[in-house]
């Protein structure tokens, strides 16, 4: 092909020579049209388009590529597994109890209910299951059960509780304002292996409304297992509160009492001698009227 290109070009050059001359041309009238061998060149093959490309990997799926290529040994350990949620039975679900659960639910424990009052509609919009009696409550045995109620009320309360239908090793609580009462009545009537925890949140719905943090928590852990699932549970519990923010006070219920016999006692009178007065807010109140009136209100609807 390269010598017959070299033979046409010369006869090319030849021609143009030859008109130019005006002499007798060796090929009269014939001019080669080079074009016609321009598909004669070898032409390099265009490169094959992809249709489809492969898209590069997320890093998602590159970080499981990898995760899948690391060899699997029988003696690596297992990945600590997270516990389910506690299931923490409420009895008396007026405001304090109401109160209680929502610190319960906020740390991702389940809540179940049971009070005299129907409070069915009010657990429904909050994802709280409720029952209408005890028993009931106890059948679906609870890992803690925390007792909500009034002081007068509570011995008539906790004797009424069936605790056999709850497991042998159940925490039971208080959050009564008076310790060593409710510490000796579980100890007479809960079965030896349940786990006894006296607490008292120094806070109510008003003082603490705006959150828990740094509001004392105090409690006692009457009877509790050293090791193993009570153990745990007890810890669990509690954390609810710490994790609230709440500053955790652990004391004996006889010293909490002696403590409370002269700061409650004069707060909660006063109180309540002021709460009788009817006092309400002015155009023109001084500091001083503005902490009895808060006072007052706080422990009104705590």
């Amino acid at each position: 092909m390269a010598s017959s290109l070299r033979h046409f070009a010369g006869l090319g050059c030849f021609s143009a020579a030859a008109s130019s001359s005006a002499s007798t041309s060796f090929l009269p009238g014939y001019a080669p049209d080079f074009c016609v061998f321009v598909a004669l060149r070898p032409i390099k093959p265009p490169a094959t388009a992809v249709a489809n490309p492969p898209a590069s990997p997320s890093p998602l799926e590159e970080e499981h590529r990898q995760q899948a290529a690391v060899p699997w040994h029988s003696d690596d350990p297992p990945a600590p597994s997270v516990p389910a949620p506690l299931r923490v039975g409420i009895v008396g679900f007026g405001n304090f109890g109401q109160f209680i659960a929502g610190g319960v639910q906020r740390q991702g424990h389940t809540v179940l209910a049971a009070s005299r009052t129907d409070y069915s509609a009010y657990c429904a919009q909050h994802g709280i299951r409720f029952f209408r009696s005890v028993d009931a409550l106890c059948e679906e045995q609870p890992d803690v059960l925390l007792i909500c109620s009034s002081i007068l009320s509570t011995e008539s309360v906790v004797r009424a509780i069936p605790f056999h239908k709850l497991r042998p090793d159940t925490i039971v609580a208080d959050v009564l304002s008076v310790k060593e009462f409710p510490r000796n009545l579980l100890l007479e009537v809960l079965p030896p292996g349940f786990g006894i925890i006296c607490t008292h949140p120094m806070f109510g719905p008003e003082s603490g409304k705006h959150g828990w943090g740094k509001l004392p928590f105090v409690f006692d852990k009457v009877r509790v297992a050293d090791d193993g699932d009570q153990a745990a549970t007890c810890d669990r519990f509690l954390s609810i509160f710490e994790q609230e923010g709440c500053r955790m006070v652990e004391m004996s219920c006889a010293e909490h009492d002696r403590y409370a016999a002269g700061s409650q006692f004069i707060t909660h009178t006063i109180g309540r001698v002021l709460s009788q007065l009817n006092l309400s807010s002015t155009p023109i109140n001084t500091k001083g009227y503005e902490t009895l009136l808060q006072l007052v209100s706080g422990l009104v609807h705590s």
